[in-house]
């Protein structure tokens, strides 16, 4: 008689955690136009990808507070947040960890300050640019940063 083969152990789930950042759209009119600040940064494979400011809380930050400091270190823009536009949220895996990421997004006004990734501290932008608002939806890397986008245009325009 032989004896049962061994159950296969199936693999131990990493631990989860939750992370939140926040950041948004920084607006500002120029000649008659909308236009926002977005910042490329290269993927891990080395692709360029253009999205919205953002970045972690440090210390006791508040959302907003870390919106207007994110965006004033990748874009060199200084800006007030005037309202809260949505929240990503997206899961990734590091070696160790699951993480469960919460993005707040906020529309901003610019209010002073000069398009530079000077001030960036962890030097991850590449590049950074204004946008048409109207049409800053078409070179977002990312649909869920699509969507937001679209959504300052519709609460900018009066349709929301």
């Amino acid at each position: 008689m032989t004896s049962p083969a061994p159950a296969s152990r199936s693999p131990r789930r990493l631990p989860a955690v939750e992370e939140r950042s926040a950041g948004g759209v920084v607006v500002d009119v120029h000649e008659g136009e909308a236009r926002i600040a977005v910042i490329a940064r290269r993927n891990r494979a080395g692709r360029l990808e253009w999205c919205l400011p953002k970045g972690h809380i440090e210390g006791e930050e508040t959302l907003v507070e870390t919106a207007a400091r994110e965006v004033a270190e990748e874009t060199g823009i200084e800006a007030r947040v005037l309202i809260e536009l949505g929240t990503i949220d997206y899961w990734f895996a590091t070696p160790d960890r699951r993480i469960h990421k919460f993005v707040h997004h906020y529309l901003l006004e610019a209010i002073g300050g000069y398009l530079t990734i000077d001030n960036d501290p962890d030097h991850e932008a590449v590049d950074v640019a204004w946008l048409s608002l109207r049409e800053a939806h078409r070179h977002l890397t990312f649909p869920n940063e699509r969507r937001i986008a679209r959504e300052a245009w519709q609460r900018l325009a009066g349709d929301a």
